[in-house]
């Protein structure tokens, strides 16, 4: 079973991938899977902000669409300019996309500039989920 801190390190590895040339902000996320495969994404920015797409969706989507929709944890990592700095929460839009397809207890790993860690759960993200299953 791969460890938080490989997935982090996916994540990070992702985040050097992003395309941010107007917010200069790049973030990385790696999802893992039931069946243990994992699926990296990370942002990808566009003249009209509504376009773009949030690395946490792209790794979702990328997922989704390879028939892959049980997932154990997600680790995300962002900073200005690929350098990882304070931990990166994902947006109401992924905590909401992400919902369809987890449960409250699904784990969250964030890694800030310092090194250190963090783990949340979906019910801490998102106490009050839009649902209709």
């Amino acid at each position: 079973m791969i460890t938080p801190e490989e997935l982090l390190k996916q994540a990070e590895n992702a985040m050097h991938l992003a395309y941010a040339p107007y917010s200069n902000f790049k973030v990385g996320a790696a999802l893992l899977c039931s069946d243990g495969t994992v699926f990296t994404g990370c942002n990808v920015e566009n003249a009209s902000y509504g376009v773009t797409n949030c690395a946490e969706r792209t790794a979702l989507f990328k997922a989704v669409s390879e028939g892959h929709t049980e997932f154990e944890a997600i680790a995300i990592v962002g900073g200005h300019d690929g350098n990882p700095e304070d931990f990166c929460f994902p947006c109401g839009t992924c905590r909401q996309a992400l919902s369809e397809f987890v449960g409250g207890d699904f784990s969250f790993f964030f890694k800030n500039g310092e090194g250190d860690t963090k783990e949340c759960t979906m019910k801490e993200l998102l106490p009050s989920s839009f649902n209709l299953h």
